[in-house]
């Protein structure tokens, strides 16, 4: 069906049920995720105060996508993942719309529940905004 997916994932539960979903939509046609984590200006000064190094916020960001890497090892998925700097919503349909894809997949909500309540959902900005089809995953 899908050759080329983008999945944008933070580790949440919504983002987990949003990987199965993008491994089924390219299953049997040979096709390739990219798996997106941004990383926005206040997570990024968060990674500063509480690490001591470069290397330990990396390590920290990979283990967020920890699962779901090894959900996609298992199954022989083609995958990269690109971890990004900006606001989320912005960053995702900037990558999006930048690399073509045949579908991107994320998650209706991810781990900071009070931003998407106080400045809308990053679901709702990614699909308005994206120029390929959008599938939200409950």
């Amino acid at each position: 069906m899908y050759k080329k997916v983008l999945l944008a994932a933070d580790g949440s539960e919504h983002s987990l049920r949003a990987a199965e979903q993008a491994k089924t939509l390219i299953s049997g046609n040979k096709g390739f995720i990219d798996i997106i984590f941004v990383v926005s200006g206040a997570a990024s000064k968060e990674d500063v105060l509480h690490h001591a190094s470069k290397e330990e916020i990396n390590a920290s960001r990979k283990e967020s996508l920890k699962e779901i890497e090894m959900n996609f090892q298992n199954s022989d998925t083609d995958y990269q993942i690109h971890i990004l700097h900006g606001e989320p919503g912005p960053t995702i349909v900037d990558f999006a719309n930048k690399n073509d894809y045949d579908c991107v997949v994320l998650g209706s909500r991810g781990l900071n529940q009070v931003q998407s309540l106080v400045l809308g959902s990053v679901s709702h900005k990614v699909a308005k905004r994206v120029e390929s089809p959008v599938m939200i995953v409950k």
